[in-house]
């Protein structure tokens, strides 16, 4: 981690991440609370297990959720991008250790808020305070969403839904479509779908024969995202 200077970094966020949803003085306020930093590639900015409490304010790039399973194993929880919030669950739960490690995918920038800064801005600022709740909720009916499909869909159409959802949030466009600007190595499909890694191989196979997907070395495009969006029972896609 490194700290940078206020002036440095890239911003612009989706409308309906944490920072992108805020009006422009609480954004600019938030931001002001925090101490600006630059990770590299691979660099772990909350660890699983830690008794850390500060929350991670994402400015630009991509960072991975992992959690370790009683296996030993990693599952990847879930992908945020510039102008979301992490950590937050640490901030609100008193004494509790962070579930789980954040990772980042390419060089990030960030924020970092100490956990008493947030909450005395939290309490001044009811806007800020409202989008917090609505992200921790958000993110609760997301898990509990997920949960309902691995037992209710088969594994093709939870394939569909990832990606679909994969290249709609995180997509950017391409002369073929839309690649997935998210680096997955190949476990990390199966675990957010709740697969076996042989029978997601099988899914991938069918989506590329289908002419839906192509696959290469952590890239996954997306040839056909109505088509996509119809294999994953999702309702079509406001223009």
């Amino acid at each position: 981690m490194t700290p940078q200077s206020p002036s440095q970094g890239l911003e612009g966020w989706p409308a309906r991440s944490f920072l992108g949803g805020l009006s422009e003085p609480v954004r600019t306020k938030l931001l002001g609370i925090g101490t600006r930093c630059r990770y590299l590639p691979e660099e772990i900015l909350i660890r699983e297990g830690d008794f850390s409490n500060h929350v991670v304010l994402l400015r630009s790039g991509f960072v991975k959720v992992t959690a370790r399973l009683d296996n030993g194993h990693e599952s990847l929880l879930a992908i945020r991008v510039g102008g979301d919030i992490v950590g937050e669950m640490a901030a609100m739960d008193d004494g509790a250790p962070r579930s789980a490690t954040v990772t980042a995918c390419g060089e990030i920038v960030a924020s970092i808020v100490r956990e008493s800064d947030l909450r005395s801005f939290l309490e001044s600022h009811p806007e800020a305070a409202r989008a917090v709740n609505r992200i921790v909720v958000q993110r609760l009916r997301w898990s509990n969403q997920r949960r309902v499909e691995f037992g209710g869909y088969p594994v093709k159409v939870r394939l569909a839904r990832v990606l679909a959802e994969l290249a709609t949030s995180y997509g950017h466009p391409v002369p073929r479509g839309l690649v997935i600007g998210v680096d997955l190595t190949q476990p990390e499909p199966a675990a957010l779908t709740g697969s076996a890694e042989v029978t997601i191989h099988k899914a991938l196979a069918e989506l590329r024969r289908d002419e839906l997907i192509t696959t290469g070395y952590r890239r996954t495009t997306v040839l056909d995202l109505s088509r996509l969006r119809e294999i994953a029972q999702l309702p079509a896609a406001v223009p």
